[in-house]
């Protein structure tokens, strides 16, 4: 009995220019963690004020997932990749006028800008991977090209770590503050001239992406779209996927799944300079470190989802990652950095292998069942917060609590489709 084809037949180039999608809003999102950090000591804020810039990056995610949705449905999923592309290139671009500016806001609208574009290109590029080939081994297919995300991820980190980071000048708040208004504006002019600088690079990269795929042709005739407008039908649709307690339950659990990457990674830095201390460059290369392990896992859980069944792998990963976060948050010291390093090895599968279980057997209702799943992202908005007052409170080990927790419910999803697998 001959094997199933991995993607369907005229899929494949698409298929391969696609996976560079994914690793491009792995970039942006890993060169975002570590901002956190800078505009705390730029601007001279708390963690909490600084963690807006995670709820502006998520809270567009949220925000820009269902307009996808509708792009998708009512004309392609290229159509969606192209918009999200566009948009992404625009907010990228608007770095250069916000470090011109000097204004945390600026920075906050550019990032706004900059992720409802990968928003719009992550609820496009999902699904469609999903459909280039049989539903069988769409969870593996699509761990496959979510497995070059990390490849960006570690590209972004790498870029933060050598580019932003040790661009910033050591002066504390309090020696900030004793400084003349004009030796701190030029201080503050380079750091965030430092900022920008990426970001417009990213911006010329990911316009070489569009117009490779504008310029490809990808056979759409496996998808479902509409003839006009009125026959997007929103409200059956959802009172469908309301009703689908394993939608739910994957929505619930990928907003937790992503709240938990979000706190892991944005906190890394403070939590190595709170516990052996250093500076935010030499605590860069411990979250570079953690990409790498998330990197090399993800191409490993793909081969072990070959032989083990992908929601017991899930459980399993997400009971190991708030056992991690437990530890670093009661042992404080060099053995708690590497257990926060090693959460990137739980967190590696958990992304596609919820989105995968979640959508399976949903047909019609996938593109705004993608959708949803991608508003759940949303939790890399609001968890930070909490993780953020929570580290001003009480110190960067004790924060760890709060994706600990956030693991505990991903766990609960793996179990509940081992007792309910989704029909499909």
């Amino acid at each position: 009995m001959s094997q199933p084809r991995f993607v369907h037949p005229g899929m494949r180039m698409p298929f391969i220019l696609l996976t560079t999608c994914f690793a491009a809003w792995g970039i942006a999102a890993n060169m975002t963690d570590p901002l956190v950090q800078v505009f705390s000591r730029i601007f001279s804020m708390s963690t909490l004020q600084a963690s807006f810039v995670q709820f502006a990056y998520y809270g567009a995610y949220f925000l820009l997932a269902l307009p996808a949705a509708f792009i998708n449905r009512r004309f392609s999923y290229k159509t969606g990749v192209l918009t999200g592309l566009g948009c992404a290139i625009a907010g990228a671009f608007m770095f250069y006028p916000a470090a011109q500016a000097m204004t945390f806001g600026f920075f906050l609208a550019a990032l706004f800008l900059l992720a409802g574009g990968l928003s719009i290109l992550e609820t496009s590029a999902n699904p469609f991977v999903i459909a280039m080939g049989p539903e069988g081994n769409a969870t593996r297919r699509l761990n496959l090209a979510q497995a070059f995300n990390p490849v960006g991820t570690n590209i972004g980190v790498f870029l933060a770590a050598t580019l932003i980071l040790p661009q910033l000048n050591p002066a504390t708040d309090a020696e900030r503050a004793q400084m003349t208004p004009e030796a701190l504006r030029t201080i503050q002019q380079a750091e965030l001239s430092a900022v920008m600088t990426p970001y417009v690079g990213f911006a010329f990269v990911l316009l070489a992406i569009w117009v490779l795929m504008a310029m490809m042709r990808m056979p759409a005739e496996r998808e479902a779209v509409a003839s006009s407008a009125a026959d997007v039908q929103v409200g059956g649709t959802l009172k469908r996927l309301m009703g689908n307690r394993h939608y739910v339950f994957g929505v619930l659990a990928q907003f937790f799944n992503v709240a938990a990457q979000t706190c892991a990674w944005t906190f890394t830095i403070q939590y190595v300079i709170g516990t052996v201390g250093g500076t935010e460059a030499q605590a860069g290369w411990y979250l570079q470190a953690s990409l790498i392990v998330f990197l090399i896992s993800r191409f490993v859980m793909v081969g072990i989802m070959g032989v083990i069944r992908p929601a017991l792998l899930l459980t399993v990963m997400a009971l190991a990652g708030t056992a991690l976060c437990f530890f670093a948050a009661s042992d404080p010291g060099l053995i708690g950095v590497w257990a926060v390093v090693m959460l990137s090895a739980c967190l590696s599968l958990m992304f596609p292998t919820i989105y995968g279980i979640a959508l399976h057997g949903l047909g019609d209702d996938t593109k705004f069942g993608a959708a949803g799943l991608v508003m759940a992202i949303l939790g890399g908005a609001l968890m930070p917060l909490i993780q953020g007052a929570t580290l001003d409170a009480y110190g960067a080990a004790v924060s760890y609590v709060v994706p600990g927790l956030c693991f505990l419910v991903v766990a609960g999803f793996g179990l509940f489709d081992l007792r309910h697998p989704a029909r499909g």
